[in-house]
């Protein structure tokens, strides 16, 4: 998606080999404008998959998500990781691990919003290890829901999550895909140097 390879050329923060800040438009102050881009391709892409949920984990995937669902003219559900004093029972739980944040949190959603018939589009903000949309993907299992597909707004196509993702099954498309982040620049993957 040009769109966004552009939007983090001009406005990505390298801050390591394995760190991409995009906090100007994705992570902490967001762009309206792309995210609702980002949705539309996200639908696009998903459009023949029959989904009646789109899952993702808060706070960062909630724009690109509501978007998508916004698409799609479904419900949009957050995983949410802290406790709430509304959300105690009837709830979905699973542990994920955040290498960005380096902890651990329990994800939880409401079994109110997740059946069996649902077809479940998962969307994240980033694909590393691939926990988060792990976590999310067994989260719709235990309601008994299909994941449809997994969305991902920025890929970093050197760690495994891609993989791990695929090797469980299921289908993954992500925007922007990263090959490198070495020498504090951010180099994308061509179809060949993804694996």
């Amino acid at each position: 998606m040009k769109l966004l390879q552009d939007k983090v050329l001009s406005e990505g923060i390298v801050l390591s080999e394995k760190v991409l800040k995009v906090d100007s438009f994705l992570n902490h102050q967001m762009d309206p404008v792309l995210m609702k881009e980002v949705g539309k391709e996200f639908a696009r892409l998903f459009e023949a998959e029959g989904i009646t949920k789109v899952l993702t984990i808060e706070s960062s995937g909630i724009a690109p998500a509501i978007m998508a669902a916004l698409e799609l003219e479904v419900p949009m559900i957050f995983a949410r990781k802290q406790k709430s004093l509304t959300l105690r029972e009837d709830i979905y739980v699973e542990k994920v691990y955040s290498f960005t944040k380096e902890q651990s949190n329990d994800v939880t959603v409401s079994k109110k919003f997740l059946f069996p018939t649902d077809r479940v589009l998962i969307i994240d903000d980033f694909l590393a290890h691939g926990e988060a949309a792990l976590g999310l993907a067994r989260i719709a299992e235990q309601a008994g829901a299909t994941v449809a597909g997994i969305g991902i707004v920025i890929e970093k196509s050197f760690q495994s999550g891609a993989q791990r993702i695929k090797e469980a099954g299921y289908r993954v498309e992500s925007l922007v895909r990263i090959a490198s982040l070495a020498d504090g620049k951010v180099t994308f993957a061509t179809e060949e140097t993804v694996h």
